[in-house]
């Protein structure tokens, strides 16, 4: 049952939103932390009487989202995360290594009830691999030894302090300024350093001048698309009398990409002003950060400087005696890849499942509760404090044509230096992959955009230059900017497999190619790579991926479609010696 308690506590997150289902998400999470680690059937009714819902459709919510368990685990859940950067880190090794020192199975817990141990998609921390979240911690840079001192803590019931060293550089400054100093999370070391002039420079501007500033820099929004921040701002739908809903899209689920998590994790008040500019500039009052459900201890983070930020009137009513009234609301994910598509995202924040909406309507027209909403990625609203500061032409400075602006890069896999690098727009991939320590080895293959785009060969990658358009006619796209880098000793098969595997498990089930067309092909490559598979297998894995893009709702057919099929394509000859 649910405590009288735990029930003020839901009343008191549900206040916080126009609509009260909105909490459903947030209860769970809360009623799950309490009640040792699952929420019961017991419980799922007490919410869904609290919330106010049918309990069949928070049993459907419930059952959508991974993270939400609905029987017991053990007093530490062990979750290692297994997908590409981790499993070029060697994360398979880890989860044999913790089998053997458990006594258990992937899946299973120990009989004591202390341990249970599972293998679970990128937890966004490529550049950190192997890394093992117990509960809700991340223990980064995993090896046997370390693992092994980690149990040992966690046996005598202690959640280690485990220092993990990172890479990380900067040649703007802009994005990735803070990254090194100490207590940089912190509102007075942001102001010290020059925080929320931008902020203070908006406000004596008109929005139409805000928004018009923004159009000017020409910044691509940085989650994927590329498509202009300005532009897409311009599309609201105008005098509609209802709320406009300003969305972070901090989501960050996509393998190979961790560039977000720098932000938020190092610099929160950067991201806290852009998208208090942000709102300004539409003219929003609420705006919310979707922040993925393993980022809770990042949520943390966040949920501190917005309380420093109210504090010193940067966020709240009538910011700066300027008239201005706009909050922010961090809002929990729960384990799902799909919600990075903006409506499947607003579904979420709504208190529903995640699945996709068919556009048209366009957010901008209608989104979160039907109102006029835009979503913009955590690294496009950060970016937005130095373009109203210092201007467009400023931003400009950086970059190329129809590609301006820093860029943080996510580099992952046989490197030296795993970690993130900001650099303009337009800067060589050679010269990241120096910054990054070099290849380990000799390179074979690079995905330059997270996993969602085609690989390129070795030989495809020579003179590529990181903007949307010099990949565009490399024939891949710069995505997120999560680079995965390959050497000889990578199989692509096994790829392949782990790839289409990970879109498997995440597609929603809404549209049958994604839904049928990944398990098929999924089950094609994993009999290819244990030798069952023959060439007309190859062949039909051709033909599904063909037959796939362009046919679902959101992109995720395509993000699985198009990389399996320049994998096969690309390096067939892999492929068929495994074949008979």
């Amino acid at each position: 049952m649910i405590t009288k308690l735990i029930e003020k506590k839901i009343e008191k997150i549900a206040a916080r939103y126009p609509d009260r289902r909105s909490a459903l998400l947030p209860a769970f999470h809360l009623v799950q932390r309490e009640s040792g680690g699952f929420v019961g059937h017991d419980h799922l009714i007490a919410i869904a009487k609290i919330i106010g819902v049918p309990v069949s459709e928070a049993y459907g919510v419930q059952t959508y989202y991974t993270m939400f368990r609905r029987e017991p685990v053990g007093k530490y859940h062990l979750q290692v995360d297994t997908n590409i950067p981790a499993m070029l880190a060697g994360a398979e090794e880890i989860v044999t290594h913790l089998e053997q020192a458990l006594g258990i199975q992937v899946g299973q817990t120990t009989p004591d009830k202390k341990f249970t141990l599972s293998t679970v998609e990128c937890l966004a921390s490529c550049g950190t691999c192997p890394v093992i979240q117990v509960n809700d911690r991340y223990y980064e840079s995993m090896t046997k030894e370390r693992t092994d001192a980690l149990l040992a803590s966690l046996r005598r019931d202690k959640m280690p302090d485990m220092p993990v060293e990172t890479h990380f550089h900067t040649e703007c400054n802009v994005l990735l300024a803070r990254r090194g100093l100490p207590n940089a999370t912190d509102i007075d070391v942001y102001l010290e350093t020059g925080g929320f002039q931008g902020l203070e420079r908006a406000l004596q501007m008109s929005p139409a001048e805000v928004i018009a500033e923004v159009k000017a820099s020409n910044i691509r929004g940085r989650g994927g698309a590329g498509f202009p921040a300005g532009v897409k701002w311009g599309f609201l739908a105008k005098d509609t009398g209802k709320p406009i809903y300003l969305v972070c899209n901090a989501d960050e689920g996509e393998p190979g990409t961790f560039k977000d998590r720098q932000i938020m994790q190092y610099d929160p008040h950067l991201l806290i002003e852009g998208i208090v500019i942000s709102g300004y500039a539409i003219e929003a009052s609420l705006g919310f950060i979707y922040i993925r459900g393993e980022f809770a201890w990042i949520a943390n983070i966040l949920e501190r400087a917005l309380e420093q930020a109210r504090n010193k009137g940067f966020l709240g009513k009538n910011i700066l005696g300027s008239g201005f009234d706009f909050d922010i609301v961090v809002h929990l994910g729960a384990g799902a890849y799909v919600c990075g598509e903006e409506t499947a995202l607003i579904e979420s924040l709504e208190g529903k499942r995640g699945n996709p909406r068919l556009k048209p309507p366009f957010p901008a027209v209608i989104g979160l509760y039907g109102s006029p909403t835009i979503v913009n990625n955590v690294e496009t609203l950060a970016s937005i404090p130095f373009i109203v500061e210092r201007g467009a032409k400023a931003f400009m400075e950086f970059g190329e044509a129809n590609n301006f602006g820093p860029k943080i890069f996510g580099i992952s896999g046989h490197v030296n230096r795993p970690g993130v690098y900001e650099y303009p727009l337009g800067t060589p991939l050679a010269t990241l992959l120096d910054a990054a320590g070099g290849v380990v080895g000799q390179l074979k293959a690079v995905i330059v955009g997270g996993l969602s785009v085609p690989i390129l060969t070795a030989q495809e990658a020579e003179g590529l230059v990181m903007s949307y358009d010099d990949c565009l006619k490399k024939g891949t796209m710069l995505g997120s900017g999560g680079i995965m880098v390959l050497n000889e000793t990578a199989s692509i098969p096994k790829v392949a497999l782990r790839a289409i595997r990970f879109y498997a498990h995440e597609s929603c089930g809404q549209c049958t190619p994604c839904r049928q067309g990944s398990r098929t092909i999924s089950e094609l490559l994993a009999g290819i790579v244990a030798g069952r598979g023959t060439r007309k297998d190859i062949d039909l894995v051709l033909k599904l991926c063909d037959s796939i893009k362009g046919t679902t709702l959101c992109p995720t057919g395509e993000a699985f479609a198009v990389p399996i099929e320049a994998m096969v394509t690309k390096f067939r000859s892999e492929f068929e010696s495994l074949v008979s």
